[in-house]
């Protein structure tokens, strides 16, 4: 169905169907309603995406994450959908899975289906950013979130992890730990750099000597945090507390321990970092450090609409970082 069919079916130039349609002053209320009617009737659909593409615009925006499953950017997506819908655009979901290889594929076929910009959070595997360079030839602006990217002149909206890092960790000392081991992921992501750097710093400023080989890292995923916790078994000193750069880990550690006897939070304190809703509900449940994952999802829609909107203005980059909170559950309760 089309508008000429419209046209023929009310006697009238197909120029003031399409008129009509589009709501130009052009054409009379009497008209634009006996016009919307008929095509009502005939089952009219308008090609939207032939219409964008005569404006050189989709009003779609490409969004990349690890994975979906985590609640952090199941809830940033959110955030990202919500402002998006508000200002009149839609979103393409993917999911990298942490894989660079796909991530680069993904990239190619947003490119090809003419996405106005992308909000992206980079793979654990993504050392360089070479195959990102076919966004800027085709003038497509990106947002980084979450993970930070060492490119000049992008902008990015970020969580300070250096401080969740001392926070997760300062609260442990303040429980009485002093023999803290830190689950750490791949130390490529700047992210985990500054957890890891907080984790540090609450060590020296509570006066206790950092051990190297109380720092244990990998992808921290469930089956991660098992094999962690089998190694904090046969470590030769007592570890009485553990922060974890994720939530997974920490579970998966904790699930562990507690099958092996040993007591959360008297023999061995836990503090994750995410907030994961199963961080709620396990037992004992989880102290985690709340990463805004809604807040962060928003502000990173409207900072990259800014830069998809005044494409032919010179926009400066520009990095929003969050500030984290602490949230106190039983898990590092030691009495």
């Amino acid at each position: 169905m089309t508008i000429h069919d419209i046209a023929k079916a009310l006697g009238i130039d197909s120029s003031t169907v399409s008129r009509a349609l589009n709501d130009s002053d052009r054409v009379t209320k009497k008209t634009k309603d006996k016009i919307l009617e008929k095509a009502k009737e005939l089952g009219y659909q308008r090609n939207l995406l032939a219409s964008n593409l005569r404006k050189n615009k989709t009003f779609t925006i490409g969004v990349i994450v690890p994975r979906i499953s985590r609640h952090f950017f199941s809830s940033a997506i959110a955030g990202i959908e919500e402002m998006a819908f508000e200002k009149g655009y839609r979103v393409v979901i993917c999911q990298s899975l942490e894989q660079l290889d796909r991530e680069q594929n993904l990239i190619e076929t947003l490119v090809a289906n003419r996405v106005d910009g992308v909000i992206m959070s980079i793979s654990m595997e993504t050392l360089n950013y070479k195959h990102l360079d076919i966004l800027k030839t085709n003038n497509i602006p990106i947002l980084f979130f979450d993970r930070h990217c060492d490119i000049p002149g992008n902008s990015n909206v970020l969580l300070d992890d250096f401080e969740g890092g001392y926070l997760g960790t300062s609260h442990l000392i303040s429980k009485g730990c002093n023999r803290i081991v830190h689950f750490s992921g791949p130390r490529n992501l700047k992210m985990y750099q500054n957890r890891f750097q907080g984790y540090i710093t609450a060590l020296e400023e509570n006066n206790i000597p950092f051990d190297e080989s109380l720092v244990l890292s990998s992808h921290l995923m469930e089956k991660d945090g098992a094999l962690l916790a089998k190694k904090i078994l046969s470590m030769p000193i007592q570890v009485d507390g553990v922060f974890s750069a994720n939530d997974v880990a920490a579970i998966g550690a904790m699930q562990y321990l507690k099958s092996k006897g040993v007591l959360i939070p008297e023999d061995i304190a836990f503090a994750g970092f995410s907030n994961e809703p199963t961080s709620r509900v396990i037992e004992p449940s989880l102290t985690t450090i709340d990463q805004s994952g809604s807040q962060m999802g928003k502000l990173a829609m409207e900072l990259l609409l800014k830069q998809v909107d005044n494409k032919q203005d010179s926009i400066s980059p520009e990095t929003i970082v969050l500030k984290p909170s602490l949230i106190a559950r039983e898990s590092s309760n030691k009495k």
